[in-house]
């Protein structure tokens, strides 16, 4: 099972469309809500309320295989500053699972030391925050367990090149060609 955070100011559009294909593809991907008060309700930077499929207090490790996070104002400051949210991406590091983050959303990767010496790439502005990161200019990027994606326009190739590896490429180009999507 896959965690995708939702945080207050989650980007829409990195989260629902990535949840959104991965599902597609038949991957168990799950939304949390990391709040506060245990709702399940996230509004996204655009003020879009989403209801999670659980909360980060119902989160375990047992059949944990990774964990994505969306990028997004404030969203991505509410996931680095949560230490449920870092519990969970250092259990993923240590135990060689997946971590999937986009847009600013790497730069928490980068806050915790996960890029050192890692390809990765952020929204534009965020490179900073890439600690020890080898910054690449392109929609998506991949160093073994690690995939980051530049932002919302780049969703499409991010979402693609996560089926790429968890699935196949094949799995991927159909669909991508299911959904229209231009190659």
């Amino acid at each position: 099972m896959f965690y995708c955070f939702l945080a207050d100011g989650f980007e829409e559009i990195e989260a629902i469309t990535t949840v959104d294909m991965l599902r597609r593809a038949g991957v168990d991907m799950k939304t949390v809500a990391v709040n506060d008060d245990n709702n399940h309700t996230v509004r996204g930077a655009h003020n879009i309320p989403v209801v999670a499929d659980m909360h980060i207090c119902d989160t375990d490790t047992t059949n944990i295989q990774g964990v994505f996070l969306p990028g997004g104002m404030p969203g991505t400051t509410n996931l680095d500053e949560s230490a449920d949210v870092r519990k969970l991406i250092s259990y993923c590091a240590d135990n060689d699972k997946y971590i999937f983050a986009i847009c600013a959303a790497p730069s928490v990767l980068g806050h915790m030391g996960l890029l050192n010496g890692k390809k990765a790439t952020c929204y534009p502005g965020f490179e900073g925050e890439l600690t020890g990161a080898v910054y690449c200019d392109e929609p998506a990027v991949q160093d073994k367990k690690i995939i980051t994606g530049k932002g919302p326009g780049a969703t499409i190739d991010f979402a693609k090149l996560i089926v790429t590896e968890l699935i196949s490429e094949e799995a991927a180009i159909s669909l991508c060609a299911a959904m229209q999507c231009s190659e």
